[in-house]
């Protein structure tokens, strides 16, 4: 890896500026370690954890590795934003340093791929609207074109359009090997692609739906392959959760109806066809009449409590589960119209089993180890079974799969060890484990802010009022150029409606525009705020003198008031652990350093960390907290914070 990775490596020749980077070195050694040795030694998949902090190179560090060893691997990441960065910039360089190409596809869900045969019955219609004509002119210019049908390649299609689910290659629509297009289909040449590609690139989605296809022996997504290395790896219990449990929604039962009418007007003679519609729709009556009996409260809660002061529920299950029954016969008597029909009957058969094992109280009283919920949105509900832990799952179903397992990213240990991550991803003592400090100069380049012990703790009835009054002070200092980290959408509309009111610079609040449009206006008006939520406390990558400072308003533990964390904190509990310390803590510490992760994106840059909760001092538990902050030195006074900064504005000006 030296020949690579060194001062005189081949990576030195083909990147402007190379600077060889130690932890980089140590990473990719690692894995070329691991990925080199012979298959036919393991019993069981060799698992590797690093915690690659910023700066460190980790994506090239595991692809050089990964390219050179030769085997068939999948790399997952998080967000389409890393993806694009592999496939893009890494992989391009990679063909250039080894001067040959590199067999790379980037596999995503079938939703993301154009289905010709549902394009050209929709292009046929007879009901097409101005705006759809429009469109639709834009598609047919596109298809002349495109060789992936990837809707990623429309970047004039509004993420809302209600156009691309009527065209789209979704899995329970297809129609296989009795597809008039399965020769052009965009999906089988994807699959063809894969089968011979070296690297999979995907995303940590559609890996857990293909391994919990296997599971379940119900086919799979992706080609076999030999190992699998996760980047971004902080988020894989919470998606591992989604697919390995079950769901029933209004939604999926209003667009199995659809398809059936649908598919009723384009196969079937006229008197079969109204039977067929009259059917589709008297489920949608039903199931609007199921959605009635939810309060109107939004939010998750639990379906097991629901149930209790729910006197009708057992009728009004059985009355939607019926309907299901009774379309399934019906759809059955059809399957000799073609593949589609039996397609369908597998969607209804489906629903109504998830009905029947997610709803009913026998079943969800025998499932101990898995928690059972419903979620409230503004037009519609949806019922959940999940897991309270993956753990198993993983050990059932991942680790004997594969050969190798890489897990990195650049938040993977609390309080500077990797237990809480190997307990609720299931890893033994057998696991390896590498922890790559930042190289970037935080002693110097950076400080961090905590109010003094006087400030108000966020449960003091005058802490939003002083927080709003303390971070209009500290952007005064800043000259703007700061992001504002919100724990709850409430405390961002407070902050916001402040600084808009009183702060002399542009303040950017999300839900204003798309993230893109807000992250591109942040970066481009040097002097402005952007004050946030949830996403933003990951992904955001802004280089330079636009983001020198971020702001945290409070330590950011979860409300326990979502029936999965209830259930897994119980869990904890009732196995003698204790929830807090084992559970929120470490959950709060790996968001934190997320959201302290946004200023320093380059070796370049400088600034301010301000968290605003006092209790990383007040508390016992805030040393935990303070232990995982990056090496900076901490001020509670402004006055001091004022001073730094304008030095360190000075310093880098001179440079």
């Amino acid at each position: 890896m030296e020949n690579y990775f060194g001062a005189q490596g081949n990576l030195a020749r083909f990147v402007e500026n190379y600077q060889p980077r130690e932890g980089q070195l140590e990473m990719a050694e690692a894995i070329h370690a691991m990925l080199s040795s012979s298959s036919e030694q393991i019993t069981a998949a060799e698992v590797l954890l690093v915690e690659a902090e910023t700066g460190i190179g980790k994506t090239l560090a595991y692809l050089l590795p990964a390219v050179l060893s030769e085997k068939r691997l999948v790399v997952s990441t998080a967000t389409i934003n890393l993806q694009d960065q592999i496939l893009k910039k890494e992989i391009p360089l990679l063909q250039s340093i080894l001067e040959r190409e590199i067999a790379t596809v980037c596999v995503k869900g079938r939703q993301n791929y154009l289905c010709l045969f549902r394009w050209y019955q929709y292009r046929s219609s007879q009901q097409l609207s101005l705006i759809d004509d429009e469109l639709c002119d834009l598609v047919d210019e596109w298809l002349l074109t495109t060789e992936t049908g990837d809707r990623a390649e429309l970047e004039w299609l509004p993420d809302n359009s209600p156009l691309w689910a009527k065209i789209s290659a979704k899995p329970h629509q297809c129609l296989g090997s009795e597809c008039p297009e399965s020769s052009q289909c965009f999906v089988n040449e994807l699959r063809r692609k894969a089968g011979s590609a070296q690297l999979l690139i995907v995303n940590h989605h559609l890996f857990f739906s293909d391994l919990a296809l296997r599971k379940h022996g119900h086919g799979e997504v992706l080609p076999r392959y030999e190992g699998v290395i996760f980047d971004e790896a902080h988020h894989l219990e919470n998606i591992a959760s989604t697919f390995f449990g079950k769901s029933f929604s209004q939604y999926q039962l209003i667009d199995l109806a659809g398809d059936i009418e649908r598919q009723a007007q384009a196969d079937l003679p006229p008197s079969k066809a109204d039977t067929m519609t009259m059917s589709a729709r008297g489920l949608k009556e039903r199931v609007d009449g199921f959605a009635q009996i939810f309060p109107e409260e939004r939010g998750r809660f639990s379906l097991v409590d629901f149930i209790e002061k729910e006197k009708s529920w057992y009728d009004e299950v059985k009355h939607l589960s019926t309907g299901l029954e009774r379309i399934c016969g019906e759809l059955k008597k059809l399957e000799g119209y073609g593949e589609g029909w039996r397609t369908l009957v597998k969607r209804a058969e489906e629903l109504q089993d998830n009905l029947i094992e997610i709803a009913l109280p026998e079943v969800v009283y025998e499932q101990g180890r898995q928690v059972h919920w419903y979620e409230k949105r503004e037009r519609s509900f949806a019922l959940s079974v999940t897991p309270v832990s993956v753990a198993e799952n993983l050990r059932e179903t991942l680790y004997p799969a594969v050969n190798h397992c890489i897990m990195t990213s650049a938040t993977l240990t609390a309080g500077g060890n990797f237990s809480y991550v190997c307990e609720r991803l299931g890893l033994g003592s057998e696991v390896k484990t590498m922890r790559l400090r930042s190289p970037f100069d935080y002693g110097r380049r950076c400080c961090i802010y905590v109010p003094e012990n006087s400030f108000p703790l966020p449960a003091d009835a005058q802490y939003g009022e002083q927080l709003n009054r303390r971070i209009y002070d500290i952007l005064q200092i800043t000259r703007g150029k700061g992001l504002v980290l919100c724990t709850s959408f409430r405390g961002m509309e407070g902050v916001a409606e402040y600084l808009q009111h009183h702060l002399p610079y542009p303040v950017l609040v999300q839900g204003s525009a798309s993230k893109r449009s807000l992250l591109q206006n942040f970066r481009e008006v040097t002097d402005s705020v952007l004050v946030a939520v949830a996403s933003f406390w990951e992904g955001v990558d802004i280089r330079g003198e636009s983001l020198s400072c971020v702001i945290i308003d409070k330590l950011p533990f979860e409300v326990p008031s979502d029936p999965v964390l209830q259930a897994r904190i119980a869990d904890i509990r009732e196995s003698g652990g204790n929830p807090f310390f084992d559970f929120q803590v470490p959950r709060a510490i790996l968001t934190l350093r997320q959201g302290v992760g946004r200023l320093m994106r380059s070796s370049q840059d400088y600034g301010l960390i301000a968290v605003m909760d006092g209790r990383l001092y007040a508390k016992g538990y805030g040393r935990n907290f303070r232990d995982s902050l990056p090496p900076a030195p901490v001020y509670r006074n402004l006055n001091q914070v004022s001073v730094f900064f304008s030095n360190i504005v000075s310093d880098s000006l001179s440079q």
